[in-house]
């Protein structure tokens, strides 16, 4: 009777202690757990981290400018929207609806400025036409007005895009600390940008435009050749003559204002490599008519094959309404030179032979080969050589006799560099891309493209090949070139057009004359 309860105990407390040891297992195995998991889920990859909030910052801020990062403000007469937009070149791009657009480099920064021009106020362009002595004050009150409507901009960017980037944040997150840090980080990205922008900001970036749409035939917007060299040098002042210029044009409804001829000027149309095309006839009448031409220099392969059944194509040339100065190129035959000789209007250079046209001197010399003879074996470079040698040699006994030529005229470039240091300027083709560059002895060397589109060649690559010319500005007292606009026009069905205006270093705001070239010490091609 006393065993039974003892007994009963014993099985008590080992009934207890198995349960006890079970809860401590349990509770050690639980906190491991708890240990465990929670250390797991806390340890993600610190670069996927980084690299997501990145996406979530970048994509904020661009929703932020996309949907309250612009401004309207009036400039001058016209009211305009600005606006920043995310760009891996940076640049600023003035869009004049319906004409087209210009784009400047204004500076290098993933931020574009977009500066849309909506529409000219009637009010405010009348009350310019009424009174034209206000266009006198024109430019400091556009000036004002791009300042003011940029610190506004600035502002309002700033906003955007730490609002934006917040939202999306805490809508990714939903954490305040980390949407917050989303927002700073956006901030700091676009103080990095403005900060960027600033230290590559080009003031003169509006010497060198770059036009598109229907504004590739309207260069007048930006001025004449003299005002290029001589007037740009101010950014706020050029965007304001570009905003009067606007004001004048939208006050023309019906066609665009011609090129205002400057007297002062002589205007050049280089061409090159037509390969018989016979759209490029109405592309350089089309020119010469804009531009004011004084001379057109045709740097060869005007033809193909050079056959006598070809010379008809040729007809057009005393009506483009501007002497043709023109030399032989490689698809160019003798019968071809022959023809042309005998048309009015048209001076052929060949053997280093000078003409005096539009009050600039020009000396050239034909291609020494021509490839469609297979007959013949090609002479190569060397027969190149030889050919500016002999174009050289002409041009020192021009500068002996008193009557330097201020252009020469070649076809292949291998033989403009023999005239380097003869010539302040030489003119080839060959190529079918442009091409600019200062030879060792200070000869500008200008490769035009092809105007006629490479002709047949056109078709043979993925895309068709764009017609190319250029429009070169003389002074008239110097005889020195000073701006050159490239035109480029989208070949065989395109409709794409492009004007960039572009000027040599030495006519930089602030840049010394470059001297004129030195002849060389041999007087030999090299």
């Amino acid at each position: 009777m006393v065993r039974a309860p003892a007994v009963a105990t014993a099985l008590v407390r080992r009934t207890a202690d198995r349960a006890r040891r079970a809860l401590h297992t349990l509770g050690r195995r639980r906190a491991r757990r708890r240990r465990t998991v929670p250390e797991l889920a806390a340890r993600p990859n610190p670069y996927v981290r980084a690299l997501g909030l990145l996406c979530v910052v970048l994509l904020g801020a661009w929703l932020g400018l996309l949907v309250v990062g612009n401004v309207r403000v009036p400039v001058g007469p016209m009211n305009t929207t600005m606006t920043l937009r995310p760009s891996l070149t940076g640049g600023t791009k003035i869009n004049v609806s319906p004409l087209g657009a210009l784009e400047l480099a204004s500076h290098h920064a993933p931020l574009r400025l977009d500066v849309d021009v909506d529409q000219l106020d009637p009010d405010r362009a009348q009350a310019i036409v009424d009174h034209p002595e206000r266009l006198s004050g024109l430019q400091d009150e556009v000036a004002r007005d791009v300042e003011d409507g940029t610190i506004e901009l600035a502002v309002r960017s700033c906003i955007a895009v730490v609002v934006g980037a917040t939202a999306l944040g805490l809508g990714v997150y939903r954490r305040p600390r980390r949407a917050l840090a989303a927002g700073g980080l956006a901030l700091a990205l676009l103080a990095a940008s403005g900060a960027t922008a600033f230290a590559t900001w080009n003031p003169n970036s509006v010497l060198e435009p770059k036009y598109s749409g229907l504004l590739s035939s309207a260069p007048s917007l930006v001025g004449n050749a003299r005002n290029i060299v001589s007037e740009f040098d101010v950014y706020q002042k050029e965007l304001a003559r570009l905003v009067t210029n606007v004001t004048k044009l939208y006050d023309v409804t019906s066609t665009l204002p011609a090129y205002e001829p400057d007297p002062t000027t002589i205007r050049v149309l280089h061409v090159s490599d037509i390969h018989l095309n016979p759209a490029s006839w109405k592309i350089i009448a089309s020119l010469v008519k804009q531009y004011s031409i004084n001379v057109i220099v045709d740097s060869g392969d005007t033809m193909d094959h050079g056959t006598a059944a070809e010379n008809g194509f040729l007809d057009p040339v005393p009506d483009l309404g501007a002497p043709y100065v023109w030399v032989r190129g490689n698809h160019d035959s003798r019968l071809t030179q022959s023809y042309l000789e005998r048309m009015k209007n048209v001076h052929v250079l060949d053997d280093g032979r000078a003409v005096s046209v539009a009050g600039l001197r020009f000396a050239g010399i034909g291609d020494p080969q021509f490839t469609p003879d297979r007959a013949v074996a090609p002479g190569g470079d060397a027969a190149e050589d030889l050919a500016g040698a002999r174009l050289a040699s002409a041009l020192r006994d021009q500068r002996a006799a008193g009557t330097p030529a201020d252009v020469a005229i070649v076809h292949e470039p291998a033989a403009a560099r023999g005239t380097d240091g003869e010539v302040p300027l030489v003119l080839s083709g060959h190529l079918h891309h442009e091409e600019m560059e200062v030879m060792k002895y200070g000869t500008r060397l200008r490769v035009e493209g092809s105007t006629g589109g490479s002709g047949l060649r056109a078709v043979e690559g993925k895309y068709p090949d764009p017609i190319e010319a250029s429009v070169l500005y003389f002074d008239r007292d110097t005889r020195h070139l000073q701006a050159w606009d490239e035109i480029k026009l989208g070949g065989l069905g395109l409709t794409s057009a492009e004007v960039s205006r572009h000027l040599p270093k030495e006519n930089q705001p602030g840049a010394t004359p470059s001297p004129t070239p030195s002849p060389s010490p041999t007087g030999t091609a090299r």
